[in-house]
């Protein structure tokens, strides 16, 4: 059976979107599971929705949040099942500057190490809120779309994020 021109329209959306968006999706699910291939998997998961749900993209208002929103979700449910408390030291060091001497980036990768275990120890709704707008430079309207929170909520839960994450680490991370 030939495919129509509309069906070959949507593959090639399809490819575009992938283009376009897989390695922002990576970056949220890895921000989330902090595992490489569990990230993979999120996007490729995030892939398929897409294609179950292709005849409603024309209606879909804002495609890059509504795909993080996908993702994030994805990986809270892939994270769940993950033993609490398991971090990847090599997620610490993705984010520490690549082009730094090695002793400059150790050192960053272990400061991001108690960032990130800290951060784990929020309360989820602050937790959820920081990965998104540090790790993934969101803005406030974005995030709200992204958790079904309002933007006042966002602010508020940043604040009481970053306000908590800074008093612990200047403590030290003891609480």
């Amino acid at each position: 059976m030939p495919i129509s021109s509309t069906e070959s329209t949507r593959e090639i959306d399809l490819a575009a979107l992938v283009e376009t968006y897989s390695a922002l999706l990576f970056r949220v699910a890895h921000s989330v599971l902090r595992s490489p291939s569990e990230a993979e998997d999120v996007v490729q998961d995030a892939f398929v929705r897409v294609l179950e749900h292709r005849e409603s993209l024309p209606d879909v208002r804002d495609l890059r949040v509504w795909l993080v929103r996908i993702a994030w979700n994805l990986a809270i449910d892939r994270r769940r099942r993950i033993r609490p408390g398991q971090l990847d030291e090599a997620f610490a060091q993705t984010l520490a500057a690549q082009v730094r001497p090695a002793d400059a980036a150790l050192d960053e990768a272990r400061r991001m190490t108690l960032v990130l275990a800290e951060m784990e120890r929020l309360p989820k709704g602050e937790r959820h809120v920081l990965l998104l707008s540090a790790l993934e430079e969101m803005g406030t309207s974005e995030i709200a779309q992204v958790l079904g929170r309002s933007e006042s909520a966002v602010r508020a839960l940043l604040f009481r994020a970053r306000m908590r994450l800074r008093r612990r680490l200047e403590k030290g991370g003891h609480r």
